[in-house]
């Protein structure tokens, strides 16, 4: 590789890590503070769930289209773009209120222009990690991806949590579009695409059941990825009705909650570099999940002192499992794809959110948080073992996709290996 070429692709390597982590923690700040706010005015799960049902829904038609976006135009480009977009989106927040607009038509109206960014965003950032990312760097970088996206994610709440307690709406609406030209400067500081993409493999008739075996696999992979979000979304849903509806405390408290989270991300990166390659991706997958899933019962359960350690193991457990069905996801898909395969994940998880989202709001509201927990933990359960089952039952049928990774990364046949056990 020429010097100039592998300086870029390190410099891609160093700088797409905060910029990831700094427009997750961007688009999440503002649908967590609006949630705090109608928790305020309503007090009902319903309510909450509608503004992250009106922001995914419009996610779920656009995400396959966005992904062919994704791999026909310059990911770079597409990524700056929607940082941009999203603090003009954050801007006209504070600036309706101003105005004098009704509050509900502009928190509903701001927060669907940064889902419809957010779509974008899925598949182009996947893209450019695949083209940038060294393959042989490619399982630590995914670790650490994934990471600053769910540690953003989660620690939005702790941000907006202190920050709307302390200094109200407006200004962190403000902060929020900061974050986002942050980012913009990150991604274009990593510079032009060093070298050409490839060329769409050519296949034939005799490829064909090997095809239709790795498209089955991959999409099997996609709901174990998907329903991770599905888990993400309903919990930042459920934790303020939880916290600040039912045991009555501040948003400060909401977010020392999430702030743990946040912590238990950052120690599942570590567990997962020291366990991922004795244990193999799918294992780590599913046993993560089983054990969030676990957690998820018992967290209402004893009050705001049970519940800060059971988020904190629950979010390391998390943590591992989605980095790893990241991981089978990523390498399961070749350059050319991977916008849209992200893309039709993203579509997966959004709206199985809002089909969730309906049925836990639901038996939350007539009934507490307990039951809304459990129809969660009993649904993401499901979601979970039914594709490792047929992952492991396919792999004696047909080989799974191979990973386009080498060196460090993971060993061609270890997905292979994971299913077959």
């Amino acid at each position: 590789m020429h010097p100039h070429n592998d300086a870029r692709i390190r410099r891609a390597e160093r700088l797409l890590i905060p910029a990831t982590f700094i427009t997750s923690l961007g688009n999440n700040i503002q649908l967590i503070a609006a949630a705090l706010l109608l928790v305020r005015a309503e007090r009902t799960m319903l309510a909450v769930g509608w503004l992250f049902i009106a922001v995914a829904a419009p996610q779920a038609v656009l995400s396959p289209f966005f992904g062919r976006v994704a791999d026909r135009f310059d990911r770079r480009t597409l990524w700056v773009c929607c940082d941009l977009a999203g603090a003009v989106a954050a801007l006209a927040l504070p600036a309706g209120l101003a105005a004098g607009a009704p509050t509900d038509a502009v928190v509903y109206a701001a927060n669907l222009a940064l889902a419809v960014v957010a779509t974008l965003f899925v598949p182009v950032s996947a893209g450019l990690i695949k083209e940038r990312v060294r393959p042989a760097e490619l399982r630590r970088f995914n670790a650490n991806y994934e990471i600053a996206m769910q540690a953003g994610m989660l620690l939005s709440a702790s941000v907006g949590g202190f920050a709307v307690q302390w200094f109200g709406a407006v200004p962190l609406f403000a902060f929020n579009a900061g974050t986002f030209a942050a980012s913009a400067l990150c991604v274009f500081a990593v510079g032009r695409r060093p070298a050409h993409p490839d060329p769409e493999p050519v296949t034939g008739p005799q490829d064909a059941p090997a095809e239709a075996g790795r498209r089955m696999a991959t999409g099997w992979l996609i709901l174990l990825y998907a329903q991770g979000s599905v888990v993400v979304t309903v919990f930042n849903a459920l934790l303020p009705v939880l916290v600040v509806g039912e045991l009555h405390r501040g948003s400060a408290i909401l977010g020392l909650v999430d702030a743990l989270g946040g912590t238990g991300f950052l120690l599942a990166a570590a567990a997962y570099r020291l366990v991922g390659h004795r244990l193999g991706d799918l294992r780590i997958a599913l046993a993560g999940y089983l054990l969030c899933n676990g957690l998820l019962i018992l967290q209402p359960r004893y009050g705001v002192a049970g519940l800060m350690p059971l988020v904190l193991i629950g979010a390391c457990g998390f943590g591992q499992a989605r980095i790893a069905s990241r991981a089978l996801l990523l390498a399961s898909a070749p350059e050319h794809r991977i916008g849209r395969v992200f893309g039709v994940a993203n579509a997966c998880a959004l709206a199985g959110t809002v089909a969730v989202m309906l049925v836990v709001a639901t038996i939350t509201d007539r009934s507490d948080t307990r039951y809304g927990f459990a129809a969660l933990a009993a649904i993401s359960i499901l979601a979970a073992a039914i594709p490792a089952v047929a992952l492991a039952r396919g792999s004696r049928r047909v080989r799974p996709p191979e990973p386009e990774v080498c060196g460090d990364g993971p060993d061609p046949d270890d997905l292979q290996r994971a299913m077959a056990s």
